[in-house]
C-alpha cells in the first residue's frame, strides 16, 4: 500500500467535515493476520489475536512545547487504569501502562518512544498531544495494529480516509472545525471588526487558523493580516511589524510555547494585552504565572467538559504528576481514551489493537447508557450494548473514529496570568458528514 506523506495530508483540512453549531504494538505475531482494514473477527468463535494483558503506552508530552498539557494528561491514563484494575481489570487481567514522552515539538523524539512503546506490547497508544506530533506517527503506530488515541488532538484533517486507512485512529478531542467557529463567534460577540490572526505552519496551525479566518469574514469582519510562521523560529519581528501595520482591533493568536517570546514582542509594537484584544487557544491556554507580561483581558478557548465533575478534577489534582499551578484541560479526555479502549477490548474478548478499534464507535453509542468502567463492564458482561458517557461529557463517535458532538469553553485571564472559564459552546456533526 502506498501512503500518504505527512506533507501530503495537510492538504486533508481543507475536505474536512462541517460541523453544524448548537451554541483536538504488537500483541503477538497473528495481528496481520485480518482481512479488513478496520479489525479483527470479534465474534465469541474468533481465535484471540492479543497476548491475553491489555497494555497502554502513553505517547504524552513530558517535554517539548506542550509540556504544560503533560501532567492532566498522564494523570488522566493513571487514574483510569487505577479504576479499570480496581474493578477487575479487562479479560480477567489487570491493565498495564506503559510511559512515553512524546517531546511535542521536539524533533525525533516522538518516533523512537513509539518504538520503545510498540516493543513492550502496547496495543493502545494514547496519544500525541500535538496533531502535528501524531500525524508524523500514524503510519507507524496504526501500521503495527495498534490502536492510536490522542486526547488531544483537535486539527479538523483527521476526519479523513486517507489519514487512516487502518481505522485504528480515535480521539476524545473536538474537531478544531468547531474550534474555530467558538473563536470567530466570540470575536464577533466581542464587537470587532478588523482582526489579524498569526497561527503556527503546521498540521494544527494552518487549520485552525484558516477555519477562524474564513468564519470571521462569513460573519462580516475583516481580516486585514493573516500570518503563518514557521513552526521552529525563534524570534518574529517580521511577522509582528505586518501585524503593526494592519492596526488591528484584536489579535487571534494560534501557538504554543513560543508565546512567551511573542507576547513581549507584541507588547513592544503597541500590539499588547492592554492595547489591543487578544485571544488564545487550547495551544496556548496555560497559566503563565511565571512571566513578566500581563494577560489580564486576553481570551480564549479550550475542549471542555460537557458536565464538570468536581470530584474527577480532585482526584486529577491528587494523581501525579499533577501540581497545583496545573490545569485539568484534557486529563477527562485522556481517562474516557483509556476507559474506551478497555470497554472495547471486553466487547470483543480480545485485546489486540485490530479487535478494540473494530468495537471503539460501537461502545461509545447507541446502546444502554453507563458512565462508569465498572457499571459499563457489568452491561457488557450481560450481553448488553453500551453506550459510554465519560468525564469529558458524551463520547458518541463518527465513523472515522472522532467525537460526534463537542464542548468547548471560553476563558478569561485575570490576576496572576491564571485563566478561568467564563463560558460554554456546543457543536455537532451531521452524520454522514
Amino acid at each position: 500500500m502506498i501512503r500518504q506523506t505527512p506533507a501530503r495530508r495537510v492538504a486533508a483540512v481543507l475536505a474536512a467535515s462541517v460541523l453544524v453549531l448548537s451554541a483536538c504494538g504488537d500483541d503477538g505475531d497473528d495481528k496481520d493476520d485480518t482481512d479488513n482494514a478496520g479489525g479483527s473477527d470479534t465474534s465469541p468463535s474468533a481465535e484471540p489475536k492479543g497476548d491475553g494483558t491489555l497494555t497502554f503506552g502513553t505517547l504524552l508530552p513530558a517535554t517539548g512545547d506542550l509540556a504544560f498539557l503533560g501532567p492532566p494528561e498522564f494523570a488522566g491514563v493513571t487514574l483510569a487504569v487505577q479504576d479499570i484494575n480496581e474493578a477487575g481489570g479487562v479479560l480477567g487481567k489487570d491493565v498495564v501502562e506503559v510511559k512515553g514522552d512524546s517531546g511535542d515539538g521536539t524533533p525525533d523524539i516522538a518516533g523512537a518512544q513509539v518504538d520503545k512503546l510498540l516493543a513492550a506490547s502496547s496495543d493502545v497508544i494514547v496519544g500525541a498531544a500535538s496533531s502535528g506530533v501524531s500525524i508524523t506517527v500514524i503510519d507507524k503506530i496504526t501500521g503495527a495494529g495498534a490502536v492510536q488515541f490522542s486526547p488531544a488532538n483537535t486539527a479538523a484533517g483527521f476526519d479523513t480516509d486517507e489519514i487512516d486507512p487502518n481505522r485504528l485512529y480515535f480521539r476524545t478531542a473536538p474537531s478544531d472545525y468547531l474550534q474555530g467557529e467558538v473563536l470567530a463567534n466570540e470575536v464577533i460577540k466581542d464587537g470587532f471588526d478588523n482582526v489579524a490572526i498569526m497561527g503556527r505552519q503546521d498540521f494544527y496551525g494552518e487549520g485552525l487558523a484558516e477555519r477562524t479566518r474564513d468564519v470571521l469574514e462569513e460573519k462580516g469582519a475583516t481580516v486585514g493580516e493573516f500570518i503563518l510562521y514557521n513552526k521552529d523560529a525563534t524570534g518574529f519581528t517580521a511577522e509582528i511589524n505586518k501585524l503593526a501595520a494592519a492596526e488591528p482591533e484584536a489579535i487571534v493568536l494560534v501557538s504554543f510555547a513560543e508565546t512567551t517570546t511573542i507576547i513581549p514582542q507584541l507588547i513592544a509594537k503597541g500590539l499588547g494585552p492592554q492595547d489591543v484584544q487578544l485571544y488564545f487557544v487550547d495551544g496556548n491556554l496555560s497559566n503563565y504565572p511565571d512571566e513578566d507580561f500581563d494577560l489580564t483581558g486576553v481570551k480564549g478557548t479550550a475542549p471542555t467538559s460537557a458536565t464538570p465533575d468536581a470530584e474527577f478534577e480532585a482526584r486529577l489534582f491528587e494523581t501525579p504528576p499533577m501540581g497545583p499551578d496545573d490545569a485539568v484541560l484534557y486529563g477527562p479526555e485522556s481517562y474516557d481514551a483509556v476507559i474506551m479502549s478497555a470497554l472495547a477490548a471486553i466487547a470483543a474478548g480480545d485485546d489486540s489493537g485490530e479487535a478494540i478499534g473494530a468495537n471503539i464507535v460501537d461502545i461509545s453509542r447507541e446502546g444502554t447508557k453507563c458512565t462508569t468502567f465498572a457499571d459499563c463492564k457489568a452491561l457488557l458482561e450481560e450481553g448488553e450494548d453500551i453506550d459510554y458517557d465519560g468525564k469529558s461529557g458524551p463520547a458518541d463517535m463518527t465513523d472515522t473514529g472522532s467525537l460526534a458532538a463537542g464542548t468547548y469553553g471560553v476563558y478569561e485571564y485575570g490576576d496572576g496570568n491564571a485563566y478561568e472559564q467564563i463560558d460554554t459552546v456546543s457543536g455537532v456533526v451531521p452524520q454522514g458528514e
